[in-house]
C-alpha cells in the first residue's frame, strides 16, 4: 500500500490517508458480526479526490490484483456492507454539507448524519421519512446505499421513493448526475459515444430484452433490499428510465454517491398512539387487517422478551435518557406494571396515527380503539414534540428502539449476532409463520428478541450468541438455512431494510433463482467490470468468504 499512497500524493490527493494499526482495527468492524481488516483508510476532501482515487484504482487494478474500494460513513450497517479487505473511503469526515433545503426538496452530501439533516429540514416543517431505527447514528449516504426503511415505511415507503437525483462517481473515474429520464432524454443519453452512454445503453438493453422476466422477479412484499432493483429502472407504460432506482440499495457496488437530492414531505403536527397487549398471537389474524384498513402511519411491535429485558435493565435507561426523561418513563410505566400482574403479553402492538389537527388524530384512534378494545387496547394522544403528554406514548417507542442496544451492551458473556434480523413476510401469513419461526429459535437455543414493523411483516430477530465458542458458531449456517427456507416458503424477502452485505448476499440465488442472479451479475459487469467497488457483496457474495470473517473478539 505504500506504493499506492505515493500514487495518491503524486496525483494531488488533498484528503487524509491513514494506515495506522489502531484505525485499521476500528474500520475492520461495522454493526454486523463480521471483521475484515482493510488495506488503508482515505478521507477524500471533495469529488475531485473521489475521482482521483477511483481512477487510480481502475488504472492499477491489473498490476495490484487485490486493489479495491469500499465506501463508508457512520459504519452502522448490520449486514457487513461497510467492511472489506479494500481501501476504505470514509465520507463522514468531509462530505458533510447540507447544501439546500426547501419545502419540496433537500440536497446534501452522503456523510451528513440523518439527525443533523432532520433538524435542518424540520425548520421548513418537512422531513425525509424513510429513516431507520439507527436514525441518531446513521448517515444519509448509508441510507441510500442500503435503501433504508423504518417505522414510517408503512405510510411512505423506503428511501428509493424519495431520491430525486444523485451525483455518482462511476468506475471510469468521472462524476455523473443520475436522475429519471423520459424516453426522449434516454434516447439522447444512449446515443453518447462515451462511458455514460454505454452504461445507459447496456442497462436499457438488459431491462428491455428481459422485461417480463425482470418485472416478475420483483418480490411481492411491502419492501425489499435484496439484489439490485432492476424491476424499477425501466417502465414501458410511463416511458421513464431511472438509474437512481439501481444505485439506491446497491451498497456502493456500482459507484460512489457524492451528492443526494431528496424529496421532502410535510411534518404532521399531531400524533397519537394505540397500544395493544396480546396474550395470544392467534388474534393477529383478526387484528392486522383491521389496523391496516385504518391506514396508520406506523404499526410496530415488540415481544415479551423485549419487555422482560427492558424491565430487567431499567436502570440503564437513566444513562440513555437523562434524569428527566427517565423519571417520566418510570412513572408512566407503573400502570402497565399493574397490567403485567395479569400476565406478560406475548406481543405489544403500537399503532400510530398522524394528522393536521388533534381532532383528526383523536377520531382515527377512537374508531380503531372501539373495534379492538377487547384486545386490551389503550391509547394516548400527544403532540408532535413537547406536548405535556408526550412521554405517555414515548415509553413504548423507547422500549421498541432500545432493545437492540440493551442486548448489545448488557448481556456480557454473549454478543448480538444479526444474521436472521430483517426478513419480510406478508402480514396475512404471520399467524402461521411466527410460531414456526419461534420453533426454530427454540430448536437452536437462541436468546433473541423479536421486534419489527408489523404492518409490513418486516421483523428484526437478533440473537445473542457466544461466537468465540465453536459450538455456538456452528449454529449460524443451519439456523440461517432454516429461517431462509421458511421465509421463502411464505414467498417473502430475506431483507426488507438492512440489505445483503456479507450475511445475505450468498443467498440471492436461493431467493431469485439462477436466471435473475445472472441479470444481477450482468449489472455488475456493466457498471464495474473490474470489480473495484465493494467486492464480495451482491452478485459475487460467497458464504465461505463471509463465514471466514466472522468476528472472534467483540
Amino acid at each position: 500500500m505504500d506504493q499506492f499512497e505515493k500514487l495518491l500524493e503524486d496525483n494531488g490527493f488533498k484528503g487524509e490517508i491513514d494506515m495506522s494499526e489502531k484505525s485499521l482495527e476500528t474500520y475492520s468492524h461495522d454493526a454486523s458480526l463480521f471483521e475484515i481488516k482493510p488495506q488503508m483508510i482515505v478521507f477524500p476532501k471533495d469529488s475531485d479526490d473521489v475521482k482521483k482515487i477511483v481512477s487510480l484504482v481502475a488504472d492499477n487494478k491489473h498490476k495490484i490484483k487485490d486493489l479495491s474500494l469500499t465506501a463508508r460513513s457512520a459504519g452502522t450497517c448490520m449486514s457487513g456492507g461497510a467492511v472489506n479487505d479494500s481501501i476504505i473511503m470514509d465520507f463522514n469526515r468531509h462530505f458533510t454539507n447540507i447544501e439546500n433545503v426547501t419545502d419540496k426538496s433537500a440536497r446534501a452530501q452522503p456523510g451528513v448524519f440523518f439527525r443533523d439533516f432532520y433538524e435542518e429540514t424540520r425548520k421548513n416543517l418537512v422531513f425525509m421519512p424513510s429513516y431507520p431505527a439507527s436514525r441518531n447514528l446513521c448517515t444519509i449516504g448509508g441510507m441510500v446505499a442500503n435503501n433504508a426503511g423504518g417505522e414510517r415505511s408503512l405510510e411512505f415507503g423506503k428511501t428509493e421513493n424519495f431520491v430525486e437525483e444523485l451525483k455518482v462517481v462511476f468506475s471510469d473515474g468521472n462524476e455523473y448526475v443520475v436522475r429519471p429520464l423520459n424516453k426522449i432524454q434516454l434516447v439522447k443519453k444512449m446515443a453518447q459515444k462515451d462511458f455514460e452512454g454505454e452504461l445507459y445503453r447496456k442497462t436499457f438493453d438488459l431491462c428491455e430484452k428481459h422485461y417480463d422476466s425482470i418485472k416478475s422477479a420483483k418480490p411481492n412484499v411491502s419492501k425489499n433490499s435484496m439484489g439490485y432493483n432492476l424491476w424499477d429502472v425501466w417502465d414501458r407504460e410511463t416511458g421513464i428510465f431511472d438509474l437512481c432506482k439501481l444505485i439506491v440499495g446497491s451498497q456502493g457496488t456500482l459507484g460512489f454517491v457524492t451528492d443526494i437530492k431528496f424529496r421532502m414531505v410535510p411534518i404532521m403536527p399531531n400524533s397519537g398512539l394505540l397500544v395493544l397487549f396480546l396474550k395470544d398471537i392467534d388474534d393477529l389474524g383478526e387484528i392486522i387487517p383491521k389496523v391496516l384498513e385504518s391506514k396508520p402511519s406506523t404499526f410496530e411491535s415488540f415481544d415479551d422478551a423485549t419487555l422482560k429485558l427492558a424491565i430487567r435493565f431499567m436502570p440503564s435507561f437513566l444513562k440513555t435518557l437523562g434524569l428527566k426523561k427517565f423519571l417520566h418513563l418510570l412513572i408512566s410505566l407503573m400502570p402497565d406494571g399493574l397490567q403485567l400482574l395479569r400476565g406478560v403479553p406475548k406481543l405489544v402492538l403500537m399503532v400510530e396515527f398522524n394528522g393536521a389537527t388533534p381532532q383528526i388524530v383523536r377520531e382515527k384512534i377512537h374508531n380503531l380503539h372501539q373495534e379492538l378494545g377487547k384486545h386490551r387496547a389503550r391509547y394516548e394522544i400527544n403532540g408532535f414534540e413537547e406536548d405535556p403528554t408526550y412521554y405517555k406514548s414515548e415509553k413504548f417507542w423507547i422500549l421498541r428502539h432500545e432493545s437492540f442496544n440493551l442486548l448489545r451492551s448488557k448481556v456480557k458473556d454473549k454478543h448480538t449476532a444479526p444474521f436472521i434480523d430483517d426478513f419480510v413476510v406478508n402480514p396475512e401469513y404471520l399467524t402461521e409463520f411466527l410460531p414456526k419461526m419461534r420453533k426454530i429459535i427454540t430448536k437452536y437455543k437462541l436468546l433473541a428478541t423479536v421486534a419489527g414493523h408489523m404492518g409490513d411483516g418486516n421483523f428484526h430477530i437478533i440473537p445473542l450468541m457466544k461466537l468465540d465458542d465453536l459450538k455456538e458458531r456452528a449454529k449460524l449456517l443451519p439456523a440461517m438455512k432454516e429461517v431462509d427456507n421458511l421465509v421463502l416458503e411464505y414467498k417473502g424477502s430475506l431483507s426488507g431494510e438492512h440489505n445483503d452485505g456479507l450475511v445475505r448476499g450468498p443467498w440471492l440465488k436461493d431467493m431469485y433463482g439462477a436466471t435473475v442472479l445472472g441479470y444481477f451479475k450482468k449489472v455488475k459487469e456493466i457498471f464495474d467490470k473490474d470489480n473495484i467497488f465493494n467486492p464480495h457483496k451482491k452478485s459475487d457474495a460467497d458464504w465461505d468468504y463471509s463465514f471466514s470473517h466472522i468476528r472472534d473478539n467483540f
